[in-house]
């Protein structure tokens, strides 16, 4: 497999990007979509991913086949069908309701730093991951979800904390996910062998 960079981000094959950029170390898996997003920096998706409006936080962990901010229809007119705002698809004298697409972009869906978001699952528009958390596989997320949390289910509801409030908040003051490469290079070992207590007594006090 070819290494990731710092220059450029690694897009596997058959995928679709518009619109959309990546920081250093990113990588994008085959067969993705993704729309109007931001990748930051170390961020990634594996094959099949469908993400539009989204702005996805360094070092976060995006399974295969997930759907992150999907647009919805106009539910509150006569049809709900997408002649309504892709109307050039459909008659050569009638442009695209550019007001629709606007407003559908605005509804930004923002993953936290270092998350990890299970297979399958979905995060609708408007919803924040917070830092460390974590989506089970199949979820359906559309409300908010509290840093160093776990939430999974139909409408994803939270499970669990990862950590204890007082590592919770002292890795959310560290926020080591915004160390640069050297010294996460410097770090590894750490990363490697000590839980996250241990870890924070070495580099936080």
């Amino acid at each position: 497999m070819p290494r990731l960079s710092a220059e450029r981000p690694l897009i596997h094959p058959d995928c679709l990007i518009s619109e959309a950029t990546f920081g250093a170390w990113c990588e994008v898996g085959a067969g993705s979509r993704i729309l109007h997003s931001t990748f930051q920096d170390y961020a990634y998706c594996d094959r099949l991913s469908d993400i539009a409006n989204t702005t996805v936080g360094r070092f976060a962990n995006i399974a295969a086949m997930t759907r992150i901010g999907p647009t919805d229809h106009p539910m509150t007119h006569a049809s709900l069908h997408h002649f309504l705002y892709r109307s050039s698809y459909y008659w050569d004298d009638a442009e695209d309701d550019p007001a629709y697409f606007a407003v559908r972009r605005a509804r930004r869906t923002v993953i936290g730093p270092d998350t990890w978001i299970g297979h399958g699952a979905i995060i609708k528009p408007d919803v924040t991951i917070g830092a460390g958390a974590v989506v089970a596989a199949g979820a359906v997320v559309t409300r908010d979800v509290p840093p160093y949390t776990i939430v999974a289910g139909l409408p994803a509801t939270p499970m669990r904390p990862r950590f204890a409030p007082d590592v919770a908040e002292r890795l959310l003051a560290l926020a080591w996910w915004d160390w640069d490469h050297a010294r996460l290079r410097v770090a590894l070992e750490d990363f490697r062998r000590l839980q996250a207590e241990a870890f924070l007594e070495k580099y936080n006090g």
